[in-house]
């Protein structure tokens, strides 16, 4: 029987609306499995405190979003998405105040680690996304400027907001982080924060992970979990050596390891440390 013309209609529209949604389903997730991610256990050189010209065997370099990429490498862009950079903190009082976290007597709230970091406020949806779109726009230089990846830094703020900020918050934030890399074909990278167990990947959609000091923690098994060997290890100086060469042992053959100075500090200077396995 030939259903009336009203029910064909509408019947029509249900299944135009179901064929637009599972297109742009289908289009996001072959646009987030086309992104190139860093080859396995490549030579990796992380130069974040500054840039230099890599060693020919080094096949992924890291650097800050200020810096240009190498040519010839698989190029990771840095980005302190979840704090401010010590340089750039009057842009976000200036401008921005409203999307820093405060204290109870209303001054903002700094990184104890790190002094001239103040923390970004992702407590409501409102304030993430207007953070996402400044940062975002950066995501968008790195492409411009031919990275291959980001790397988000400081996904996990909520330990040190004095309660301020949740997990949920920042994994929501870096969702619009991840979809926005996502839809511009770069990858993007878990930087630590192993308390995110497999959501990383499956609930964010981070493609690889970026992990310092899971030796000297012993969570190391929280990124090859739900990466495989699409996972890059850094260790530091300031640690008992034998961090770095137990890592080297346990796992220096399948993901990529190295060891550096606390401060990452360009080469040619004094405190400049690298190894790698």
């Amino acid at each position: 029987m030939r259903a009336p013309s009203s029910l064909f209609t509408i019947a029509s529209a249900a299944l135009a609306v179901t064929a637009v949604v599972l297109g742009v389903g289908l289009a996001q997730s072959a646009q987030a499995a086309t992104v190139a991610l860093p080859p396995v256990n490549g030579q990796f050189d992380y130069q974040i405190g500054g840039a230099y010209t890599p060693s020919g065997s080094v096949s992924i370099v890291d650097r800050d979003r200020s810096a240009s990429p190498v040519a010839g490498k698989y190029n990771i862009c840095y980005v302190n998405a979840y704090q401010t950079q010590p340089d750039e903190a009057s842009f976000w009082t200036s401008n921005h105040s409203n999307l820093l976290v405060k204290r109870a007597n209303g001054t903002n709230l700094t990184d104890p680690d790190w002094p001239g970091e103040f923390i970004l406020d992702t407590s409501t949806a409102a304030k993430r996304s207007s953070i996402a779109t400044i940062v975002n726009g950066w995501i968008d230089g790195c492409k411009t400027k031919g990275f291959q990846a980001i790397e988000p830094d400081n996904l996990d703020s909520w330990t040190r907001s004095l309660n301020k900020l949740t997990k949920a918050n920042n994994v929501a934030y870096a969702t619009l982080l991840a979809t926005h890399a996502h839809s511009i074909g770069l990858a993007i990278a878990q930087k630590n924060t192993s308390e995110l167990g497999s959501a990383g990947k499956t609930s964010v959609g981070f493609d690889f992970a970026i992990a310092e000091e899971c030796q000297v923690y012993s969570e190391c098994g929280s990124y090859t979990g739900p990466y495989g060997n699409h996972v890059i290890e850094i260790e530091y100086t300031d640690n008992a050596r034998s961090a770095y060469t137990k890592a080297c042992a346990a796992q220096g053959k399948s993901i990529s390891v190295i060891l550096r100075d606390r401060d990452v500090v360009a080469k040619g200077q004094s405190a400049y440390r690298y190894e790698y396995c």
